[in-house]
C-alpha cells in the first residue's frame, strides 16, 4: 500500500490517516455504513472483485481524467463524487479541473468568477439560470462547488445547451445556426460500441408512446447522443489544454460515463496518452446481483445508497422540462 493511499483513506472512511504499517484497513465484508457520507462498496467490473479502500485511492490518484457519474436526484451518488474530488485534488496538489455536465459552456465567464469567490451564491445561481438550465437541487452540487472555491480549484462549464441538441434530434447537424455550431466541435464522431448503441436505442424506444418519436429518428436521436457527448469532451479538453499540467474530474450523467462510450471515448480521442478512469454509480441494492453477473458499465462501479423517490406523475413539472428522472437523453419534448 503507498503513503499516498494510506493518507488518501481519510478522505472515505472520515477517520485520521493511518500509520504506513498499520492493519486496521476499512473491511469490505460487511455492509457499507453511511451517515452523510456515500459508503464504500467498490466493484472492478474487468477483474470481477470488489476493491479496497486504498485500491480504489491508487486508482484515482493515479489518473489524469477521471469521470464520475451520477443519478442526477440521488445525494450520495454526489457525495461519492465529492469523495473523489478530494482524493484527486489530494494527490494531485489541487491542480484539478472540475467539469460539470450542469452547465453550458457559454457559462463559462460566470463559473469562473464564481470559482474564484467573485459571485456569490445567489448570484451564481441567477446569472447561471440554474432553475432553468439544470433544474435539478442546487444543494447536492453546492458541497462541489464549495470544495472547488475553498481550495481555489479550477471549473469547466462542458454542456451543450439543450436547444442545440433538441434541433439535431429533430433535424440533424444541418439544422443549426453558425452560432450554435460554435458548441460544439468542427466533426461529430458517432461511437458505435455495441454495448451504447443497445443503451442508446432502449432510450429511444421510451420514446414510443408518445408523438414525438415521429418527428426524432434514430438516426438523428444517435447523432444528438453523439454531439452532446462530443461537445462536451472537446470543452473539457480546451480546459485541459488552457490549464495546463492539471487533472481533470468530470462531474456527469450516468449516461455519458457509462461504458467508457460518451465523454471518456471523445476525450481519449482528443488526447491520447492520459490515464483515465471511469466510476458509474448505481443503487447499492443492485450490488449482490451485479457481483454475480458483472456488467463493464464503467472502470469501476461504485454502489452508493439511493434514497427512494416518489413516483412522477405524467404531468408534474417536479422533473426538469424534457428529462425523465434519472435520464441522460434527449426527452419526450426533445430536450435534452
Amino acid at each position: 500500500m503507498t503513503t499516498n493511499a494510506i493518507l488518501l483513506l481519510s478522505f472515505i472512511s472520515g477517520a485520521a490517516p493511518l500509520p504506513a504499517l498499520g492493519t486496521g484497513y476499512p473491511s469490505l465484508d460487511g455492509p457499507p455504513t453511511f451517515e452523510e457520507r456515500p459508503g464504500f462498496a467498490v466493484f472492478d467490473p474487468a477483474a470481477g472483485t470488489r476493491l479496497r479502500t486504498e485500491a480504489f485511492a491508487d486508482r484515482i490518484a493515479g489518473s489524469d481524467a477521471v469521470y464520475v457519474g451520477e443519478s442526477h436526484d440521488q445525494k450520495f451518488a454526489h457525495l461519492a463524487q465529492l469523495e473523489a474530488l478530494k482524493i484527486l485534488a489530494f494527490a494531485k496538489k489541487n491542480k484539478v479541473i472540475v467539469g460539470f455536465e450542469m452547465l453550458n459552456s457559454g457559462l463559462q465567464p460566470v463559473l469562473d468568477r464564481y470559482a474564484a469567490g467573485k459571485l456569490t451564491e445567489k448570484e451564481f445561481l441567477e446569472k447561471a439560470d440554474w432553475a432553468k438550465e439544470w433544474g435539478f437541487d442546487f444543494g447536492l452540487y453546492k458541497p462541489l462547488f464549495d470544495h472547488i472555491r475553498e481550495n481555489k480549484l479550477k471549473a469547466a462549464a462542458l454542456n451543450v445547451p439543450r436547444a442545440v441538441i433538441k434541433k439535431i434530434a429533430r433535424g440533424g447537424l444541418g439544422a443549426l445556426s453558425p452560432e450554435e455550431k460554435k458548441f460544439l466541435p468542427e466533426k461529430v464522431e458517432v461511437n458505435r460500441d455495441p454495448l451504447y448503441l443497445a443503451y442508446l436505442r432502449s432510450t429511444y424506444g421510451g420514446h414510443g408512446d408518445n408523438p414525438m418519436a415521429k418527428v426524432i429518428t434514430w438516426d438523428n436521436y444517435l447523432l444528438s447522443m453523439a454531439a452532446w457527448n462530443e461537445g462536451m469532451a472537446d470543452s473539457a479538453v480546451k480546459a485541459m489544454k488552457r490549464h495546463k499540467g492539471h487533472a481533470l474530474l468530470v462531474i456527469a450523467g450516468n449516461g455519458h460515463v457509462m461504458y467508457n462510450a460518451g465523454i471518456p471515448w471523445s476525450v481519449r480521442v482528443r488526447m491520447p496518452g492520459l490515464g483515465h478512469l471511469s466510476v458509474y454509480t448505481e443503487d447499492l441494492e443492485k450490488l449482490e446481483e451485479f457481483g454475480a453477473a458483472p456488467s463493464p458499465l464503467a472502470d469501476l462501479v461504485w454502489f452508493v445508497r439511493h434514497e427512494k423517490k416518489p413516483a412522477v406523475p405524467a404531468a408534474s413539472t417536479a422533473v426538469p422540462a424534457g428529462r425523465r428522472p434519472g435520464s441522460d437523453s434527449v426527452g419526450v419534448t426533445g430536450t435534452p
